[in-house]
């Protein structure tokens, strides 16, 4: 696994017995954009990888600029990049992905949306989808009761509580959310707004926000936030398909979100979907759940159910594991857990 170094994510990749090699790059092009790549080309060589799987905008760049040594190359965007842009960057980036996709075996989409939203701006490749998937073990379903309890560990109190998960930037939305707030407590006078994670946009968020709203910085233990929630908010602007929405059905939680590619596809009828930037329709969605523990219940239930029968992380591995297979060349079967039964590896650089 090249990417740039994150102490908690290559503890987690140390765990799985994944060797990590440091890539440093920035989220964005820019400037350093022609030495990443030239320091991920040395990467890959050194790696001799059987297959090549980039993952994102800017690994999709850095590593189809330069065409590889004969090892089939698998791009997952997780969103578009000229989703993020705007005018004669859009025009730019769109330009890009049209010529990138003739170094690319396979465009592997989480979604369905995400597909045909590559097609429709002329992107012509390979598509495969394997929707994202949760692990059901680490994410179980939680009950009021049970609930209750993650309320009380975390020190939530008894107040209803939101919680919006996510980096804290503009494609995640939680400025819309803030914007909606004020709404929610005119109705729910104690409710409480919980966000959890961070990035470049926490200052300004956080600038002037209500007592109301807390900010719990970067946590490892997501899924006990979930647990603790009364309705989970995504206002992201746009997604591939979002994880936390998929965690927090798989919690059994009550999801508010506005209508985007990916979270329309994942949450169906287990939850509402809101016109996008709709700031009242978004407080009015979730001032009904707040107000219905009925009606929380019985989407938490149905939430469940489609992760268990649609995005079991299992069956999605044991899918990517049988194309990256197939791209090089190996016969394999999978065992239970989507792992490949087989003598020796399958390298791989992602």
């Amino acid at each position: 696994m090249a990417s740039p170094s994150d102490e908690i994510f290559i503890s987690r990749l140390r765990a799985a017995g994944v060797e990590h090699v440091p890539w440093n790059a920035s989220r964005n092009p820019g400037p350093g954009t022609v030495r990443e790549t030239r320091a991920l080309r040395a990467i890959a060589r050194a790696a001799r990888p059987d297959v090549l799987h980039l993952h994102s905008s800017k690994a999709g760049l850095a590593g189809r600029l330069w065409k590889s040594d004969g090892a089939p190359v698998v791009f997952q965007p997780h969103a578009w990049s000229f989703e993020a842009v705007d005018g004669p960057m859009r025009v730019a980036t769109t330009t890009w992905e049209r010529l990138a996709a003739r170094r690319t075996d396979v465009v592997l989409c989480v979604s369905e949306a995400e597909r045909e939203r590559g097609r429709a701006a002329g992107i012509r490749a390979r598509f495969d989808v394997v929707a994202n998937g949760v692990d059901v073990v680490q994410f179980p379903f939680v009950d009021s009761a049970a609930a209750q309890l993650a309320k009380a560990r975390l020190d939530l109190g008894v107040a209803p509580v939101v919680v919006c998960v996510g980096r804290l930037c503009r494609q995640k939305g939680q400025d819309l959310l803030v914007r909606a707030w004020g709404r929610v407590v005119d109705v729910v006078p104690d409710a409480r707004l919980v966000f959890v994670g961070d990035g470049p946009d926490r200052d300004d968020l956080s600038a002037g926000a209500p007592p109301s709203i807390t900010f719990a910085g970067h946590r490892d233990d997501v899924a006990a936030w979930l647990a603790a929630a009364d309705v989970v908010v995504m206002p992201s602007r746009w997604e591939g398909m979002a994880f936390t929405a998929l965690e927090a059905m798989a919690v059994g939680r009550s999801v508010v979100a506005f209508d985007v590619d990916g979270v329309r596809e994942s949450l169906g009828d287990a939850g509402a979907l809101v016109r996008p930037d709709d700031i009242a329709g978004l407080a009015s969605a979730i001032v009904v759940r707040l107000d219905d523990e009925e009606l929380r219940e019985r989407e938490g239930r149905l939430a469940r159910a489609r992760v268990e029968s649609f995005h079991d992380a299992r069956r999605q591995l044991e899918r990517v594991v049988r194309l990256t297979a197939d791209l090089a060349g190996v016969r394999l079967s999978v065992n239970g857990d989507g792992l490949p039964d087989r003598d020796g590896d399958v390298r791989g650089v992602d």
